[in-house]
């Protein structure tokens, strides 16, 4: 039942969602706080679009301080949208959501890439308020995912399992990002980088 409980949130897809037998989604209720810990653990690490966003984030970021303030930024954004929108039962086609968490990560390249000085002629917005802002955008994409499953009557229990799918988002962000400063501290290292970061950088916008 775990598993096919995990294979559910994977996909993504709220016809799994909604047409769980009453048997599979007790199941996930009686599984408790682990249950949606590790739901959103391995949602964080198959969101693709979350992740690009992120490892457009912290790209450039050499020193621990900056990485730390942006990605906590980025991080309570994501949970405040996550568990209130959640906790309160606010909720959008989930299919648009996840059209303007594209459109962050399309931001995020353009941005890393210099766009708004070399094509618009402005600065960029500051970046910490744009890193806040859009996760709390991909909070309320989290959100909508996480609406579709069984989250049981209003209450502490409610809350409980809402704020354990939180925590394991964060577990699995955790992990994903150890990977990203791993890769990109070993890739600022070659003579390439510098060329080659542009390239990546439009490869976050294509993608």
């Amino acid at each position: 039942m775990r598993i096919a409980a995990l294979l559910i949130l994977v996909t993504g897809l709220s016809a799994y969602a909604h047409g769980m037998s009453s048997a599979d989604r007790q199941s996930m209720l009686d599984g408790g706080a682990w249950q949606y810990l590790s739901l959103g653990a391995v949602h964080m690490l198959t969101g693709y679009d979350h992740l690009l966003f992120l490892f457009g984030v912290v790209f450039f970021l050499s020193s621990a301080r900056d990485v730390i303030t942006f990605v906590s930024l980025f991080t309570l954004g994501h949970s405040i949208t996550l568990i209130a929108a959640t906790f309160a039962g606010v909720t959008a086609n989930p299919f648009l959501v996840d059209a303007v968490i594209a459109l962050s990560v399309c931001y995020k390249g353009f941005d890393n890439n210099e766009g708004f000085q070399k094509y618009l002629g402005v600065r960029a917005p500051s970046l910490k308020a744009m890193v806040f802002a859009l996760g709390l955008i991909h909070g309320f994409g989290l959100s909508t995912r996480l609406q579709q499953l069984p989250l049981g009557e209003q209450g502490l229990g409610f809350l409980g399992r809402i704020v354990a799918f939180n925590v394991g988002v964060e577990l699995g962000q955790v992990a994903a990002l150890i990977a990203m400063l791993v890769f990109l501290k070993a890739w600022r290292k070659r003579e390439g980088f510098p060329r080659f970061s542009r390239v990546a950088n439009d490869g976050l916008v294509l993608v």
